[in-house]
């Protein structure tokens, strides 16, 4: 059946980017309806402030655009025009004022996204966004208008323009499962393949080990690789280690693994005492303790410690004070696989940047704008990832206004 109605604007997805994109149409006049195959909005959002939604970051716009790694040139771009200063005004706007932490992320005070994403439907409602869920996104059928598949059979929807925001490929139960990408590939545009990224690492503990550590926090411990250091905390997972630290580096250690099917990290688990000090301070236990508890009273240092220096040291020789320092300073821990998609916080890959100009608009598919994370970049937690998505969002928006604008 078609659609009833002709919306001029199409937005596909109904995460912070596709939203943020129909609010951006929607203020300059533009009839949009938001599409999403998912049942309610958000629903990646809302997991993403499970624990306290970190909106953006505070730090400065220098260092924040170094985190976009090697999509920095576009982000430079896009940031710029919403940064996150209007960002934290943004929320501000919708009567949810932000706060900076202590490690300088930035939150909503209430630290709930369902807060924020009730308020954010209202004002969408009072723009006059229309929202249809349970529209999974099909492709176009011969006429050009959007098909989607919908309980009640497929719906032919046309349109002026249309704002892609489908999501990567990480956590696809609630939503975002890269199945988009065959639609585009088919059209000839370019997308690089879904990697996890800002996930965990996996490599074989011993049932040992398990039994002892497994779920057991690292707290306040230094992970290096690739000559950066991050501080942070970890947990021992069944396959692994993840937190953190590890999301941080999680672009150069995946690209160690599949170049060489292996990353060893270094875990520094006294980052606030330097080698020397560390070797003291065993060296006046007592050499009857053993191993856990010279680490206990020495270092406070509990467990899982004691296990994961076993596991990962081989056959070192734990009793003797500077082999335990050593050690204690630079734990060498090889990861042999990446954490799965399912299990990611985020993923790379998407459509590739190249394929699109300055307005997000696909080369190949005029009037096809495409905002974030199902194009191909990365950053890591702190606030990266949704400022990213956010400006994104609202260039795509604007790159629809400035298009039709100019149409004949």
């Amino acid at each position: 059946m078609a659609f009833s109605g002709l919306p001029r604007v199409v937005v596909v997805g109904a995460g912070p980017a596709g939203l943020i994109a129909a609010e951006t149409m929607a203020a300059a006049g533009l009839s949009v309806a938001v599409f999403d195959a998912m049942p309610s909005a958000g629903r990646k959002f809302l997991m993403a402030g499970r624990g306290g939604l970190n909106i953006t970051h505070s730090e400065p716009l220098d260092r924040f655009l170094a985190r976009y790694g090697a999509a920095s040139p576009l982000f430079a771009r896009l940031i710029a025009r919403f940064p996150p200063q209007a960002l934290r005004d943004w929320c501000h706007g919708l009567g949810v004022p932000t706060f900076v932490g202590s490690s300088g992320r930035v939150f909503p005070e209430t630290f709930k996204a369902s807060v924020l994403l009730r308020a954010w439907l209202r004002r969408l409602e009072g723009l006059g966004v229309t929202l249809h869920l349970r529209h999974r996104w099909t492709g176009w059928d011969g006429t050009g208008a959007l098909t989607f598949h919908t309980p009640d059979g497929p719906v032919a929807v046309p349109a002026a323009a249309m704002v892609l925001a489908l999501g990567g490929a990480s956590w696809p139960r609630l939503g975002s499962d890269g199945g988009w990408a065959p639609l585009l590939a088919a059209r000839g545009v370019a997308v690089a393949q879904f990697r996890p990224s800002n996930s965990g690492f996996d490599l074989s503990w011993s049932p040992g080990l398990l039994e002892r550590a497994e779920g057991q926090p690292l707290k306040r411990i230094a992970v290096t690789f690739a000559g950066r250091t991050v501080k942070g905390e970890l947990v021992v997972t069944r396959t692994g280690l993840e937190g953190g630290p590890l999301y941080q580096l999680s672009a150069p250690i995946r690209a160690a693994i599949e170049g060489a099917g292996l990353a060893t990290v270094s875990l520094d688990l006294k980052p606030d005492l330097t080698l020397p000090q560390v070797q003291n301070k065993l060296a006046r236990s007592s050499p009857s303790d053993s191993v856990a508890n010279r680490l206990r009273k020495a270092l406070t240092l509990g467990p899982p410690v004691p296990a994961l220096l076993r596991e990962c040291a081989g056959d070192a020789d734990l009793s003797r004070p500077a082999v335990l320092a050593g050690l204690v300073k630079a734990l060498p821990v090889g990861f042999t696989a990446v954490r799965g998609l399912d299990r990611a916080i985020s993923s790379a890959g998407g459509v590739r940047l190249d394929e699109l100009d300055d307005r997000l608009m696909l080369k190949r598919l005029p009037g096809v704008f495409c905002c974030g994370e199902m194009l191909d970049w990365e950053a890591p937690t702190g606030g990266y990832l949704l400022q990213g998505c956010f400006a994104s969002g609202v260039a795509a928006g604007e790159g629809v206004r400035d298009w039709l604008a100019v149409r004949p």
